[in-house]
């Protein structure tokens, strides 16, 4: 379990490139424990770079990433696999598993090289796909879903892995409202019940807001903004990030922070 509301990862000065060109510049963040982060920026500010950083997936050409006061490269694969966890926003999967076993790769760190899996990895496995409703597709071949179910695998196998971080880009994506909702309440429910830490990445500003304790602004590699979904998320830090004028609103269902977008894109 995450150490609730202390910061659990921090990224130091991060610096990446592609080819030369800057991604990532002087980016420094603390995520605290037992919050639900939103990650929202343009296509191209580095969403998903920033995430392979504090996964370990990329290396930062500049500054470090801790977890738990720890740098990443301290910690062996099969340690910091215990520790985070990622939903990728792009997969692949070519050959034919079935889902129950693509959900059971998750449990790989708490199974030894030449061990069966346990009765509580199965359980675990068990357990996340009737919570993500995919016990009906368990024996189902992958290769035979839509982008939407295995996606929907993929975030399941995530959940498997019981990691106090859990990294989700853009996850649901390809799902339909319903289980977009499904997921994002079952993560949303680990954070309170759990101490369980997110950072997610969204385009939907309306949907970060939904669940999102605190919303962390990007632009051009940078953090504009972060703090509490209700203080950042205004009117002018939505202009400066994305070129949009809009009106803020409180929803008159949950009051919850809501944007509605003027069509017309201003500058930034």
């Amino acid at each position: 379990m995450a150490e609730t509301h202390k910061t659990i990862l921090q990224a130091n000065g991060l610096g990446f490139s592609y080819g030369g060109k800057a991604v990532i510049t002087n980016l420094s963040l603390k995520i605290k424990g037992g919050l639900f982060y939103g990650l929202v920026g343009p296509n191209g500010c580095g969403k998903t770079t920033l995430l392979d950083l504090l996964l370990g997936a990329r290396k930062p050409l500049e500054g470090s990433v801790l977890i738990k006061g720890k740098e990443l490269d301290k910690y062996s694969r099969r340690s910091l696999a215990r520790e985070i966890a990622l939903v990728p926003q792009e997969f692949k999967i070519n050959f034919s598993f079935t889902v129950r076993e693509i959900i059971l790769m998750g449990r790989h760190p708490y199974i030894g090289r030449i061990s069966t899996p346990s009765r509580q990895d199965l359980r675990v496995v068990e357990e996340v796909m009737d919570r993500v409703e995919l016990v009906p597709f368990a024996d189902r071949y992958i290769t035979e879903l839509s982008g939407g179910e295995k996606q929907r695998v993929i975030f399941a196998r995530a959940l498997a892995q019981q990691t106090p971080i859990l990294l989700l880009d853009e996850a649901t994506s390809n799902m339909d409202i319903y289980y977009t909702l499904l997921c994002l309440e079952h993560v949303r429910d680990q954070v309170r019940r759990e101490g369980l830490t997110v950072v997610a990445s969204f385009h939907d500003l309306n949907l970060a807001s939904a669940f999102c304790d605190e919303i962390i602004f990007m632009r051009q590699g940078q953090v504009l903004a972060q703090g509490p979904t209700d203080e950042v998320l205004t009117e002018d830090n939505v202009r400066h990030t994305f070129g949009v004028d809009c009106h803020i609103f409180k929803d008159p269902f949950e009051r919850r922070t809501q944007v509605m977008f003027l069509r017309r894109p201003m500058p930034c």
